[in-house]
């Protein structure tokens, strides 16, 4: 574990100075010294850390729920979902499309539409943090998409898990699409009715007894999330949406900041482990088509979300960027797509374009203004706007 911290903590300061972001070179860590690259092998077993990395991912959508606050729901729901809606058409669209334009099968090309579709709200959350666009107006909408396609998700994997495993009854696969839909929603009403009485509970003077009853919360809720079919990063999310808008919010923000990027850190160490680089060649050509066809699908996206919102094209290149990584919910499939014995070829794909978009994306994110150039109205973006001013009358962080 020393070894995992200091690995990551020296290449990021290396990286740093170059102006690299740290996600990247967190899992190049992991890569390096992982059992499938030959040299020092710090963790021979990524399962070693499993544990670790979902706590890692758990308090990443714990505090991205912390600084979503309820009143963007109320006020904004419509334009998120509208926004979500269609990130996930094109993109689930694109991915399906391509799925089966691979002639891998038709349970292969489900597994892609999910691979190609959602984004990683682990990476998502690191770039808004370091890039210090948390309080940025076009992070309503990113903030929103990614609630969406957390939602789909739950309903997502409850409906593939019944075809992969080779389930024939339609109740069954209905009756988990129920089970986590209804834990979702008894998790939204808390949320939304709750919060008064949740906020009475939870305050403390004693920043100790703090820190233990929302960690305590955040990782419980988690569990039994995932228990009901719902991933546990969601089930984190809404206890951060609960918490933020109690008394003890900002405090919470404040005290959750050294864990989250302690376990962040170790979380996508971990996908780098998981990664065998020798695995990567045979399936080039199909993981830089995929990228591409998520780029140019994110692009897309963005310009839609941009316009619901009327927001210019240093926005939409914020919000298309900012959205295109792919991480957690793709390693999550190809875990599920291997024990299912679908195409081998599946799980070195997924991790080779999960890679190459884990890296271009916070880069990306970083040098957004590039982009806001080429998007219609970009001629007239003064240069360097990467920090992007959401609207006129935002203000930047």
């Amino acid at each position: 574990m020393g070894g995992a911290f200091l690995a990551a903590a020296v290449l990021a300061r290396v990286g740093g100075r170059i102006g690299l972001p740290t996600i990247p070179l967190f899992i190049l860590a992991g890569i390096l010294l992982g059992p499938h690259t030959p040299g020092i092998v710090l963790v021979a077993d990524p399962h070693d850390l499993e544990m670790l990395s979902a706590l890692g991912l758990v308090l990443l959508l714990f505090y991205l729920g912390l600084e979503f606050h309820l009143d963007d729901l109320k006020t904004g729901g419509r334009k998120m979902a509208l926004a979500g809606g269609a990130y996930l058409a094109l993109n689930v669209g694109a991915g399906l499309a391509f799925g089966f334009a691979t002639g891998w099968g038709t349970s292969e090309a489900l597994v892609l539409a999910g691979v190609l579709g959602i984004s990683s709200s682990a990476i998502v959350t690191k770039v808004l943090v370091d890039l210090g666009r948390l309080g940025n107006g076009e992070t309503k909408p990113i903030l929103g998409i990614i609630v969406v396609e957390d939602i789909f998700l739950a309903l997502y994997l409850a409906a593939l898990q019944p075809i992969l495993s080779g389930a024939d009854s339609l109740a069954s696969a209905v009756g988990d699409a129920a089970k986590a839909f209804g834990f979702l929603l008894l998790l939204a009403v808390a949320a939304r009715w709750g919060t008064r009485l949740i906020g009475k509970l939870m305050h403390t003077k004693d920043d100790e007894l703090l820190v233990i009853s929302f960690l305590g919360v955040a990782v419980f809720v988690a569990g039994v999330s995932e228990w009901f079919g719902v991933a546990d990063a969601i089930g984190a999310f809404m206890v951060g949406l609960m918490l933020g808008s109690t008394s003890s919010g900002d405090r919470i923000r404040t005290l959750v900041h050294p864990l989250r990027d302690a376990f962040g850190a170790i979380f996508f160490f971990a996908f780098g482990l998981s990664i065998d680089p020798g695995d990567l060649p045979g399936v080039l050509v199909p993981v830089l088509i995929a990228v591409a066809v998520t780029l140019v699908m994110n692009v897309a996206a963005g310009l839609v979300a941009a316009r619901l919102y009327g927001f210019g094209p240093q926005p939409a290149a914020n919000i298309s960027t900012t959205l295109l990584a792919r991480g957690e919910f793709a390693l999550i499939l190809a875990t599920m797509a291997a024990g299912a014995g679908l195409d081998p070829q599946l799980s070195p794909f997924i991790a080779g374009y999960v890679l190459v978009l884990a890296v271009l994306g916070p880069l990306a994110a970083g040098r957004s203004e590039w982009l806001a150039r080429l998007l219609p109205g970009g001629s007239a973006q003064p240069p360097g706007g990467g920090g992007a001013l959401s609207s006129p009358a935002s203000e930047r962080v």
